[in-house]
């Protein structure tokens, strides 16, 4: 009762601006959701085998990252409420697209099209937050802000998988099911952008610490100086944080985009239980990133961040070397919630350390560094698995996936330690 009224005054403290964007994401999540599941299983039906699925994947991830850092530079410079606006419309269309498509030109091309657009939401959606809230705000909000999204992804998750199912009881192909689902999930995007047109956004700036008055005669030389020793300072955080992603991208993409078609391999379980499987996932990880920030209130955030990564590894590795189903279902729901839990609390460390004039640059290349991962290994993975099958090509792939995450926790803990403790 105690969270759900500190949760309830925290909502009530927010501008109407971010209220309104909740109820934006909530629609796209959802929409989103149903996509993600049940895209993969839809290239499927089709007759397509894992080396389209890699290379849809790969195009995507790559169109995501050539998108993401045009579009951090122009959100630091224009409205980022109108960037969101328009991404969600385009997402939307792209997906409806993508849904009717049948030949493997016209899949990549839609592929290529929901990663342009999809990147405008991913690099906008955190700086557009943290410039329409105060400081004091922002853990916590971005805690709301991605649990929102997974929740709402289960939902979108269980709806298409429950869709898919349904229509097929009652008479409908494979792909026919899938495709309506699908088309669904992309007109629930379009409809997303809707509440965001009522919002007021603030300028560029807002919530930012406010500065100490100089004297008029010191102060051109003190704004001088201390703007190029942060300038240096930011840029080399911003190195840090964009090294470490990027070998999270790598693992995570070996492994996060085949989850779908992982299950159906080893398991051959149906569309409603990977939607349900998905969607557990998603709720576990909701839970962890709600008691993210009182771990940080005992650890801090970096410690935090690291002990989230480095507790999903064993789940990780047991997802991919058991043969039971239970098993295999229980390790992916904590390796779903561990490691995700971590997101809000980099979100946060990203937008205290970053003046808002490189929040977003600064996000999108942390982006950029993971689509770059995840479209590098949209061939690997498939290539592992059709060399080593079904069973080690998975563990292979699981296991390069758990090194490269315990690098980048190491990684992240010492360097971004130091520069806390070199920041004061």
């Amino acid at each position: 009762m105690r969270w759900f009224r500190q949760a309830r005054t925290d909502v009530q403290g927010w501008s109407r601006g971010v209220r309104m964007f909740f109820l934006a994401n909530v629609l796209y999540q959802i929409g989103n959701g149903m996509f993600t599941v049940l895209y993969n299983l839809y290239v499927d039906s089709l007759g397509f085998g894992q080396n389209t699925i890699g290379s849809i994947v790969s195009v995507q991830s790559l169109a995501a990252a050539l998108m993401i850092i045009p579009i951090g530079l122009l959100g630091d410079r224009s409205s980022r409420k109108t960037i969101l606006v328009a991404g969600m419309l385009l997402t939307g269309f792209a997906y409806v697209g993508s849904s009717f498509a049948e030949t493997g030109l016209a899949l990549r091309g839609f592929a290529i099209m929901s990663g342009l657009f999809t990147a405008f939401f991913q690099v906008t959606a955190v700086p557009f937050l943290a410039s329409n809230s105060d400081k004091h705000q922002r853990l916590r909000m971005f805690s709301f802000h991605f649990s929102v999204m997974l929740a709402s992804q289960v939902v979108g998750s269980l709806a298409g998988g429950f869709l898919g199912d349904l229509l097929q009881a009652i008479g409908w192909s494979e792909t026919a099911s899938l495709r309506s689902a699908l088309s669904l999930g992309g007109l629930l995007s379009i409809t997303a952008c809707v509440p965001l047109l009522f919002v007021k956004e603030r300028t560029h700036g807002g919530g930012s610490a406010s500065k100490a008055v100089l004297a008029p005669e010191d102060a051109a030389i003190s704004e001088e100086s201390a703007d190029a020793d942060g300038h240096r300072r930011e840029w080399r955080l911003i190195a840090r944080l964009t090294f470490a992603q990027l070998l999270i991208g790598f693992g995570s993409g070996m492994v996060v985009p085949y989850l779908n078609v992982y299950f159906t391999d080893r398991f051959d379980v149906s569309l409603s239980a990977i939607g349900l499987l998905i969607s557990l996932g998603q709720m576990m990880t909701v839970l962890s990133m709600l008691i993210g920030p009182s771990l940080v209130g005992k650890v801090g955030q970096v410690r935090s961040v690291v002990i989230f990564q480095l507790l999903s590894l064993p789940f990780l590795l047991l997802t991919g070397f058991t043969n039971v189903l239970f098993v295999a279902g229980v390790a992916f729901l904590f390796r779903q919630a561990l490691m995700n839990a971590a997101n809000p609390i980099q979100s946060s460390i990203l937008v205290d350390r970053i003046s808002d004039s490189r929040r977003g640059v600064a996000n999108s290349l942390t982006q950029t560094v993971f689509m770059l991962g995840w479209a590098s290994m949209g061939q690997v993975q498939p290539h592992l698995i059709s060399r080593y099958g079904a069973y080690w090509g998975y563990v292979l792939t699981f296991s390069i996936t758990g090194a490269l995450y315990v690098t980048s926790a190491i990684y992240f803990y010492f360097v971004m330690k130091d520069s806390k403790n070199r920041q004061g």
